[in-house]
């Protein structure tokens, strides 16, 4: 994944840019690189493959979503399908971007139109998993249901040993044609087909498993590779793990959508972490050297002499792996003072006498109700 390119950086558009600027520098590019243009030219055939790449993750809003939380590291999904593989294709979808500038493949009939391939629909799921599993990656199980094509028909929809004809009423159109009459002219109308509904075909005998839909509904178990450093905003898309496609078309993609379970000790802001510890008044006032809770174990922390409560201590590269390759992010230990609730008539005592004790010059609080005695 080290070696690819940043989608923004092949299509030459900013972070933040639109879906129309987005398409018009990919309409700009495709022309300058397409294998029609550029016969035999291996460099421009991988570009193009780079930038029909780039296009398809940035154009499709969880896709992109997913990207810009965790840049390539979302698609890099092991097990074949899961990974990004390239362009997955269809053309035509891309064909009215292109209009007349090339007559094949981007130029369609209506009919090529309306029976192209068609990408499956994609599925959601909502996983759960602890602030360590998000830290450090894990691999988990999930059960999904989908439709896949169907076993007895291969996804025709036909019995098997039969099959489709061409609709009677619109000769494998999917269209039907009717010219009026009006104060303008001949007006001509086009309207889907209702006997065929628009597929120009008809089956005669459907598959008695599938009733004729081509597909039927499987539960699934999908590994799934959790990076290390997801949060509850991260999106993972696998490849190809959502709904069948129709006529040829690429199955849909499944989208995680994480969520991590609150931890007792440590709260996260981004890749840093964030720890409250307490302190007794003598580790405050003398100093210590105090063991402090991180992801990875237990480290040793200097409390300095005159540590007052709310210090920040930082504790480098303790915090969490970013998903985008960035590095680690480092653990914050806040020290609060632990003032004790219940104390012995003598330690009231001793703590009176030392108080009484204290200068201007080692506490700050006297000097300060001097001003205030000043003041009023």
């Amino acid at each position: 994944m080290s070696n690819k390119r940043d989608y923004y950086e092949v299509l030459g558009v900013e972070r933040n840019a639109s879906e129309e600027e987005i398409k018009q520098a990919y309409r700009k590019l495709a022309i300058k690189f397409h294998p029609d243009h550029n016969p035999g030219d291996v460099k421009a055939e991988e570009s193009f493959k780079e930038l029909n790449e780039a296009y398809e993750i940035l154009m499709e809003p969880n896709n992109r979503a997913a990207y810009d939380r965790m840049g390539h590291a979302a698609f890099s999904q092991s097990g074949g399908s899961q990974g990004f593989s390239g362009f997955s294709g269809n053309f035509s979808d891309i064909s009215d971007l292109f209009g007349d500038f090339f007559s094949s493949p981007f130029g369609s009939s209506s009919q090529q139109t309306r029976n192209k391939p068609q990408k499956g629909a994609d599925l959601r799921v909502n996983l759960e998993i602890t602030f360590e599993e998000a830290a450090f990656g894990c691999e988990k199980k999930i059960k999904i249901n989908r439709k896949e094509a169907c076993d007895k028909c291969g996804g025709s929809g036909a019995e098997p040993g039969t099959s489709k004809t061409v609709c009677p009423t619109c000769n494998g159109t999917g269209q039907i044609k009717s010219t009026q009459q009006s104060l303008f002219g001949l007006v001509q109308t086009v309207h889907t087909c209702d006997h065929c509904m628009g597929t120009g075909e008809i089956i005669e005998h459907p598959c008695s498993k599938c009733q004729g839909t081509g597909t039927e509904t499987k539960q699934r178990t999908i590994e799934v590779n959790v990076p290390a450093g997801v949060d509850n905003d991260s999106i993972m898309p696998l490849r190809n793990e959502g709904n069948v496609g129709a006529r040829g078309g690429r199955n849909g993609d499944l989208f995680i959508y994480f969520q991590v379970r609150p931890h007792a000790l440590f709260r996260r802001e981004g890749t840093d972490v964030y720890i409250d510890v307490p302190l007794t008044y003598a580790q405050a006032v003398l100093g210590d050297e105090i063991k402090v809770p991180t992801l990875e174990g237990k480290v040793k922390l200097k409390i300095p002499e005159g540590t007052q409560s709310g210090t920040i201590f930082k504790l480098k590269g303790k915090g969490i792996e970013s998903p985008n390759g960035y590095g680690k992010g480092h653990q914050f230990v806040t020290v609060e003072l632990d003032v004790p609730k219940k104390l012995t008539e003598q330690q009231k005592k001793l703590l009176r006498d030392f108080d009484n004790s204290c200068s201007e010059n080692n506490q700050k609080s006297k000097s300060f109700w001097d001003k205030v005695k000043d003041l009023f």
